[in-house]
C-alpha cells in the first residue's frame, strides 16, 4: 500500500473515531502541521468554543515518531493511527507533545544523534517497552471527547464541573515509562 493510501485510510479511520465520539471535524486546506481540527458543538459545551488541532501519523503497521517542530503548536494532539490496512486490528494513540516527549525521553531517544542533529526520532519496530508506555494513550469510545475537552480548554477533566451537562469524565492514566536502556536497538 502506498503512503498516500495509508494517509487517506488513516485519516478516515481517525475521523470516524472522532465523529463517533460526538465531535465535529474540520480539515485545514493546507497542511502546516495540523491535519484535522476536532471541536465540540457549542450545544455540547454549554459555554465557550472548544477545539483541538490534531497531527495524524498513520502507518500500515506500527510506527512511532516525534519531531521537535510540533512543540510550537499549543494544545496539539499527536494521533498515531496504526495498522490501517487491517480495520479489525487498527488502533489509535493520542498524546500531547509533552506526553510524547516524556515517552521519547523515557526511551532515551532524545539522547540520540537523530534527535540532536535532526530534531526528530522515529521507529517502525516499537519495542515492548514503548508499547507499554503508550498503553494509557490508546483511544476508545468516550476518550476522544474527554481528550479534546482537556486540550481545548487546558483543564483536566477531573477538575471540570460535569453535573450540569450529565457528562462523566473518562479514566485518565499517566504513562508508564521504563528508563532502562532499550536493548532492541
Amino acid at each position: 500500500m502506498d503512503s498516500q493510501s495509508v494517509e487517506i485510510i488513516g485519516r478516515n479511520y481517525l475521523v470516524s473515531q472522532l465523529v463517533g465520539d460526538g465531535l465535529e471535524v474540520a480539515r485545514p486546506e493546507r497542511d502546516r502541521g495540523v491535519d484535522l481540527i476536532a471541536y465540540l458543538d457549542l450545544d455540547e459545551t454549554g459555554g465557550p468554543f472548544v477545539a483541538c488541532p490534531i497531527q495524524m501519523k498513520a502507518a500500515s503497521h506500527r510506527s512511532f515518531s516525534l519531531e521537535r517542530k510540533y512543540a510550537k503548536f499549543s494544545h496539539l494532539l499527536l494521533a498515531y493511527v496504526w495498522q490501517v490496512h487491517e480495520p479489525s486490528e487498527a488502533r489509535t494513540y493520542a498524546l500531547t507533545y509533552a506526553q510524547a516527549l516524556a515517552v521519547a525521553e523515557g526511551m532515551r531517544w532524545t539522547k540520540t544523534a537523530s534527535w540532536r542533529e535532526h530534531d526528530s526520532y522515529s521507529t517502525t519496530r516499537p519495542p515492548k517497552r514503548l508499547l507499554t508506555a503508550l498503553e494509557p494513550y490508546l483511544m476508545s469510545t468516550g476518550d476522544w471527547k474527554r481528550k479534546v475537552q482537556e486540550e481545548g480548554t487546558g483543564v483536566p477533566s477531573q477538575e471540570r464541573d460535569y453535573s450540569r451537562r450529565g457528562v462523566q469524565p473518562a479514566r485518565v492514566a499517566k504513562p508508564i515509562v521504563n528508563s532502562e536502556t532499550d536493548s532492541s536497538r
